[in-house]
């Protein structure tokens, strides 16, 4: 059994696309980011950086005891790995998969979280910041749309968990201040990869759950005095 702890954001729907898409039994364990979930000290142990997602699994590569991973881009590759799937052996593949996973946590993931931040949560005058993040995250986009141009699917010619990492965060391109018909490759790479039947059930699992509002209570947990108290 998979204990998956996650919630209902971009991070959250990646990790639910691969458990979906590889059939792996798992037990869903929400984390409510905007109450505080993630700041408990039963999660902490897991998830030492207080972010989702994160795993355990009770039956470990390998054996032996339970394995709790957190980060995204080590917890498809570990599930990628434990059920053979979606991450190929062959050297040249499984790197140029790895190079997009990559790509995502390190670029992509980062940079439209502040782009949306800026947009839709920022009301104070940032504008040089809004700017900033706005002409970043469309140079990320254009990379991406470019590669699409090139390939069907982000490593190449089949469907692997880069695929899985980035398409969560394409979806927000309206809050990361981007217009879709200039990215015609992305549309249509978007549409591909909304028709899987196991990537609409890692979605509406995750969206189906109950919205905590965004009021100064949870303002002050996801980005004030909260986030940044010792725990």
């Amino acid at each position: 059994m998979i204990h998956a702890y996650s919630w209902r954001t971009s991070n959250g729907r990646k990790l639910h696309i691969m458990l979906e898409e590889t059939g792996l039994s798992y037990e869903l364990h929400p984390i409510d980011i905007r109450k505080g979930d993630q700041f408990t000290p039963a999660f902490l142990k897991i998830s030492p950086n207080n972010k989702i997602p994160a795993i355990v699994d009770d039956e470990p590569i390998g054996g032996g005891a339970p394995l709790s991973i957190f980060e995204s881009g080590a917890i498809l590759t570990y599930l990628a790995e434990k059920t053979g799937k979606f991450l190929p052996k062959e050297a040249r593949a499984r790197y140029k998969v790895l190079e997009w996973v990559y790509w995502q946590v390190g670029g992509f993931g980062p940079i439209l979280g502040q782009a949306n931040h800026f947009n839709e949560y920022v009301k104070d005058g940032s504008e040089y910041a809004r700017t900033r993040f706005r002409n970043e995250a469309g140079r990320l986009y254009r990379v991406l749309d470019k590669r699409l141009g090139e390939s069907e699917y982000v490593a190449g010619s089949d469907y692997t968990i880069a695929d899985m990492m980035i398409f969560p965060w394409s979806q927000g391109w309206q809050k990361h201040g981007q217009k879709m018909d200039e990215l015609p490759n992305v549309k249509r790479w978007q549409e591909k990869i909304l028709a899987r039947p196991a990537v609409q059930k890692g979605i509406k699992l995750l969206t189906d759950l109950p919205e905590t509002p965004m009021d100064e209570k949870a303002r002050s947990v996801m980005f004030g005095e909260m986030q940044y108290q010792r725990h």
